[in-house]
Order: C-alpha cells, then structure tokens, then sequence
C-alpha cells in the first residue's frame, strides 16, 4: 500500500464488498437505499447485500452507489472511483430549496456548486469553480424531457453543516447567494471529479423548503417526496446513461477531456 492506486484500489472493494471488475463505467450516485432497491427494480439487477459501507450494484455497464451522506463521504467517492477510471459518474441527491420558485419534487439540474463545505478546499484554491460536465448535463436534460419533465437550472450551494434551519443569519447567507438550492455534497462531488479526471454531473430533487419553518423535512413529508418523485428521479438518471452509453445524437458531437 505504498502509492495512491492501491490504496484506492483496495479501499473501493472493502468499502462496497465489490471486485474491481463488478464495477460498470457508469457510475450513479445516491445517498438512500431506497434508490438502490428502486434501481434493481427497473433494471431487473439482483439485489444487493445490506452489509457494506457503501451498497452497489451494477445492471448493463451502470452501477449504482450509496455512498452516504455529507461532503467529506462525497471526496472520498470520488478518491475511490479514480481506481476504476468511470466515463460517467451522476449524482441522483435530494435537496432543499431556496428559490420561492421552486417546489416538492421540482428538478433541479445545476450548472455549478458554491464550495461552502470547506472539503474541496483540500483539494483546489477556493478560486477553482465547482462544475459539472456539460456533455452529462446535456443527457440529464434530454433524459428529463423525454420522460415529459420540467426542470430549474442554476446554482447549489453545499455546506457541511446539517443543522442550520434555526439560524436566520445562514439562511440569509443561502439567500444571498442567489443559489438555486441547498445540499451537503453537489459542489464536493463536482470538484473532487475534476480533481480525479472524472466527468461528474448531477439531478437534484428538491425534497424540501427548509427556508420557511412550515417547509422542514419531517419524516412525514419525506415518505410522501419517497412514494410520489423518487422512481422518476432514478428512472431519469438510467436513461441519461444509457443516452451516453448508446451515443445517441444529444451527446455524441460533445467531447471532454478532463
């Protein structure tokens, strides 16, 4: 264990429980188990165990990854993923919204994150933007309009702090910020990709209002975001791999080299 590659290498398969060939060049990222079962569902995988740090799965060259939550699980993704070199790797994350003109399971496909995690900071100058790559972005898109969605583009901030729905000087902090939403990994996710030379994109759907006290996830208004948004958000993000995978006319002009 004397270099980085190995390192990763090895920490990938005891994190997940998964070879290093178990692994599709297309990665979708989560942070619920439910997106997992769902996942096998419309693909027809054979479950996977409940017993792994990180739970995966893989169907047709997609596998897909409950890596936890939070920005500092997010860096460490990414580190792992670099032992597999993916084309592809897609954030499905649920967020809280900050625009008034946003709703319980609105999308949101964002163009940039605002670094307010501190992760990222160990591993760019705070200069360096948090970006997406666009040609992933561009199948999101078309994936969304084919299955007959809307969607709000714009800024997400991530902040490590999971708390702050009390704090008004925070929440006039976000609103400052003009961002379009709230999370604890998007702008983590984005930056660590880049770092890692993987493209990196992301859906969010907005599973909460957190800026007026009536808005706050409760338990209750989770199950309901769960039972009526969530297999169309996982539905959305295998179609737009499979866009990427088949080289289909939305995306197959568009070059990256990160």
């Amino acid at each position: 264990m004397v270099n980085r590659e190995k390192i990763v290498g090895n920490w990938l398969q005891r994190y997940t429980g998964k070879p290093l060939d178990y692994f599709g060049s297309h990665i979708l990222l989560t942070n619920f188990n439910n997106y997992i079962d769902i996942f096998c569902k419309l693909t027809g995988a054979e479950p996977t165990e409940y017993d792994s740090n990180m739970r995966a799965v893989t169907h047709d060259d997609i596998t897909m990854i409950n890596f936890g939550i939070g920005s500092p699980n997010a860096a460490l993704i990414m580190d792992l993923l670099s032992a597999i070199k993916p084309k592809a790797c897609l954030f499905l994350g649920k967020c809280g919204g900050i625009s008034e003109k946003t709703g319980l399971g609105d999308y949101i496909l964002p163009l940039a994150g605002i670094r307010g995690e501190g992760t990222s900071d160990d591993y760019f100058p705070k200069e360096v933007p948090s970006l997406p790559a666009f040609m992933l972005q561009r199948a999101v898109s078309t994936a969304l309009r084919n299955n007959n969605q809307d969607y709000w583009t714009g800024t997400i901030y991530t902040t490590n702090r999971r708390v702050w729905e009390h704090d008004e000087r925070f929440k006039q902090l976000l609103r400052d910020t003009r961002a379009m939403g709230v999370d604890m990994e998007t702008a983590t996710l984005f930056t660590c990709g880049f770092y890692n030379h993987i493209p990196t994109g992301a859906l969010l759907l907005v599973s909460d209002n957190p800026m007026t006290p009536e808005g706050v996830k409760t338990e209750a208004s989770d199950k309901k975001i769960t039972a009526n948004f969530v297999e169309t958000h996982v539905r959305i993000g295998i179609e737009a791999m499979q866009l990427i995978i088949g080289k289909r006319s939305t995306v197959r002009h568009l070059k990256y080299d990160w």
